[in-house]
């Protein structure tokens, strides 16, 4: 056996106790968010010096085993694609990293090709991660071997990845880089889990909503609600319910009847007979309201800034142009140089200097080093 699974308190203390001396650590998360209601964690791995643990959060309480090695900022905690992880820690367990460093972004700042995990340890190392359980349950119990070793393998390799990429940047001059980045995921995960989106519309996460009628917007609205509450109650993935599409259709179509709804393309027949009588009821409800007693899709000044201005989209463009020049004189994809909402943000609060510039969120310090009197540049020209 390549692992140790961790899925007793006894186990969980001799883990605790490997911990409680390691220099640094490899970790990552297998959460449930593909089949589940929710994105709930179901697994834990773990590398320290050269074994691996695989952690089943439903068994062992991963707060107290986690809590003190995650807080201790001398002690490195390497990760691939790490932000989602971070919020499911944070938001399930209040577990917060200190210490991240993460092989994404050092791939992405040193401007390599294939950043994802598989590809990086095959082109680096030959190592061929198996894809068979990209999509499993990982809620599902017990979990079989393969699945357990499949998990293991994700932490296995992860020193060896980061100890490279660490001396590449060190030779190109971008480890503060990284680490800025690294610091910044830390603080954004953890300002994420402490956002309140409960009261988000439901409607504007689905394509094409946008266009419909206020009483289309409004059913459309019920029909989700109604899919979710049967998601929560069977513990599945809303879409493995019923998909946008299809409750999308339905509300164009308004259908009549169970028969009627089962004949909506990608409507599974199985919930129309055990389920649409009530979603039907609650569409007819709808379609025969006032208007003026509906809720019409969000307006944009609801949901954040709306569409910008003429000149400052103009500015936006030409502060691109600056951000895409330095990108190909770094060798950097353009994004990971300074995204376009950033762009956006300049050019529409238009900074007069270097420390109104480095205010904007997401403007880091390397950026303003490499970018910044370039974008200034561009702002004294178009005032």
């Amino acid at each position: 056996m390549t692992y140790t699974h961790v899925d007793t308190p006894g186990a969980a203390g001799d883990l605790k106790h490997v911990l409680s001396s390691a220099t640094r650590i490899a970790l990552d998360c297998e959460a449930a968010g593909f089949h589940r209601y929710d994105n709930r964690l179901c697994l834990v791995q773990v590398t320290v010096g050269d074994d691996t643990y695989v952690v089943d959060p439903l068994a062992v309480d991963i707060t107290a085993l986690f809590g003190d090695v995650l807080a201790r900022e001398d002690v490195p905690v390497v990760m691939h694609g790490s932000d989602f992880d971070l919020r499911l820690l944070g938001g399930q367990y209040g577990l917060r990293i200190h210490g991240l460093f993460d092989t994404q972004i050092a791939a992405s700042l040193l401007g390599l090709d294939g950043l994802g995990l598989a590809a990086l340890l095959e082109t680096r190392f030959g190592v061929k991660l198996s894809k068979k359980y990209q999509r499993a349950d990982w809620a599902e119990r017990p979990l079989s071997d393969d699945m357990l070793e499949y998990a293991a393998s994700d932490t296995r390799y992860l020193f060896r990845l980061g100890d490279e990429l660490a001396a590449e940047l060190e030779a190109a001059g971008r480890t503060e880089w990284a680490e800025q980045e690294c610091r910044a995921l830390e603080t954004v995960a953890v300002e994420a889990d402490e956002a309140d989106d409960t009261r988000e519309d439901p409607v504007v996460r689905v394509k094409g909503a946008r266009d419909l009628s206020v009483h289309q917007v409004a059913a459309l609205r019920e029909a989700l609600n109604w899919r979710d509450e049967i998601a929560r109650a069977k513990d599945r993935a809303p879409f493995r319910v019923v998909g946008d599409g299809p409750l999308l259709d339905a509300v164009a179509r308004h259908p009549r009847s169970v028969d009627q709804l089962a004949d909506v393309k990608g409507f599974p027949g199985s919930l129309a007979r055990s389920d649409g009588e009530t979603l039907l009821e609650r569409l007819r409800a709808v379609i025969g309201a006032d208007e003026a007693e509906l809720r019409p899709y969000p307006r944009a000044s609801t949901r954040g800034p709306g569409r910008p201005t003429p000149e400052v989209e103009e500015l936006a463009n030409r502060l691109k142009d600056a951000r895409n020049r330095k990108a190909g004189e770094l060798g950097l994809p353009r994004g990971t140089v300074l995204s376009n909402a950033v762009l956006l943000a300049i050019a529409t609060e238009a900074p007069k200097n270097m420390a109104e510039l480095g205010a904007i969120d997401g403007m880091r310090p390397w950026r303003l080093k490499v970018l910044g009197r370039d974008l200034l540049e561009v702002l004294e020209q178009s005032g």
